[in-house]
């Protein structure tokens, strides 16, 4: 038994290691003369705070050498160069440090999957079944504040995000969500409506026969928005959905919720554009492998893009002219750009990884730090997210470095005013196996 007790503890120890592997580099060492950060800034600090002496990125295109960003209420107070911290407030000395707004993922199932391959443990992830429309489905219903993922994510220096089901004609609607410890609840919900095209999207496979469904869904909500009475009394037609699929589908009819389509191949995006058009609907693409074939007709339509610039493989044959430099492409064309890992929870941290690739073939250092920032935000209408503007959410985090090197790390994250823990569920296994028990 003590044998077989040694086993177990080697295999948990190597378990653990390998979790350390994916953890952030360890901090670099501090620029001489920068001083420690306060004690003050334990987790959970809230009330006033002051980051002195930092470079300061308000906005990707706005940089502030030196400078303060004042946090009071929850929201940044004030932010310039010189500015002196009030009187009584948390000072973090940000000497040799870098500012930028907290990250916002554009589109994951973060807090719906907590064990991908445990069907429990997974909300939200639908197949191309004959009931393909969900429009129904809110995420605010199967949300997880707790999971384990999302203090995972804030080391990475996401700190907000937008989460939604996947899968189907209509997988239903997304919400946004704060990283915050202890925010069980989004923020907002609905935020958006989930959609896609293509080839296997329903389940006769006929990318055809979803642009199909989707005109027809879309007709017959607007039939039922128009005459409720009638379809209530049974004296409609039959229509394309059930009644809270088709309530659901109101508010994208009106213009008050965003579609967002993932669709990867260039006609089943030029299908969403000519969709949108016809029915005067406000959506975004998400996938895009092949969006810069198309990027002219994206930045006429004024309709943003959410990218993997990892992604350089086909996933299948519907879509295969795949580029490194497929978000660089559309930020040229002048189309918005958004980064993302695109429904994989389990890897947000790497968003600023996937922002850095974008960089690495041939995208703007400014635009990729914007497309993981200011462009999400302003996408989904959160005013007040991805800037460092006075006024803004204090969803604020204090770098090492550059945000997009893969050697730097957040020291300090701020979410809501607060101050939060940087400790993961990975961190307290290295913690608890970082020695071996002895023979």
């Amino acid at each position: 038994m003590k044998s077989a007790g040694w086993i177990v503890a080697a295999v948990a120890a190597l378990a653990a290691s390998g979790m350390a592997l994916a953890q952030p580099a360890p901090a670099p060492a501090r620029p001489a003369g920068s001083g420690p950060i306060v004690p003050a800034t334990r987790p959970g600090t809230a009330g006033t705070i002051a980051i002195t002496g930092a470079t300061v990125y308000v906005r990707a295109d706005r940089k502030l050498e030196g400078a303060t960003v004042v946090i009071r209420d929850g929201k940044v107070a004030e932010v310039g160069a010189g500015l002196a911290a009030p009187a009584g407030a948390t000072v973090i000395d940000g000497k040799g440090k870098v500012v930028a707004p907290g990250f916002v993922e554009a589109y994951t199932q973060l807090g719906l999957i907590e064990v991908d391959l445990e069907s429990r443990g997974n909300d939200g992830r639908f197949g191309p079944v004959p009931a393909d429309i969900h429009a129904a489905y809110r995420a605010v219903d199967a949300y997880r504040g707790r999971t384990a993922g999302i203090p995972i994510a804030r080391t990475g220096g996401v700190t907000s995000a937008v989460t939604g089901p996947t899968g189907g004609l209509v997988a239903g609607q997304a919400a946004f969500v704060s990283l915050a410890d202890g925010a069980v609840a989004p923020l907002r919900a609905p935020i958006a409506m989930n959609a896609a095209l293509g080839p296997g999207v329903i389940a006769s496979g006929s990318r055809g026969h979803a642009a199909e469904r989707l005109r027809e869904l879309l007709d017959d909500a607007d039939a039922y928005r128009k005459n409720r009475g009638a379809f209530d009394r049974n004296q409609s037609r039959r229509l394309a959905a059930n009644r809270l699929d088709l309530e659901a589908l109101v508010p994208v009819l009106e213009g008050r919720l965003m579609l967002v389509v993932d669709a990867a191949s260039e006609v089943d995006i030029l299908t969403a554009l000519a969709i949108a058009a016809e029915r005067r609907l406000k959506i975004a693409i998400a996938g895009g492998t092949e969006a810069w074939r198309v990027a002219p007709q994206l930045a006429a339509a004024k309709v943003p893009v959410i990218v993997d610039p990892t992604e350089n493989l086909p996933g299948d044959l519907a879509a295969l002219d795949v580029r490194d430099d497929n978000a660089a492409l559309l930020a040229r064309a002048g189309v918005p750009v958004a980064i993302s890992t695109m429904a994989n929870p389990s890897q947000m941290r790497t968003l600023r990884q996937l922002a850095g690739v974008a960089v690495g073939y041939g995208m703007p250092w400014d635009k990729a730090l914007d497309a993981i920032t200011a462009v999400p935000a302003q996408i989904y209408g959160l005013r007040d997210r991805g800037t460092l503007e006075r006024g803004a959410a204090a969803d604020v985090v204090v770098w090492s470095g550059d945000p997009l090197e893969m050697a730097s790390r957040p020291e300090v994250v701020i979410i809501g005013g607060v101050v939060q823990s940087l400790e993961t569920h990975q961190t307290r296994l290295l913690e608890r196996y970082r020695a071996l028990p002895k023979r």
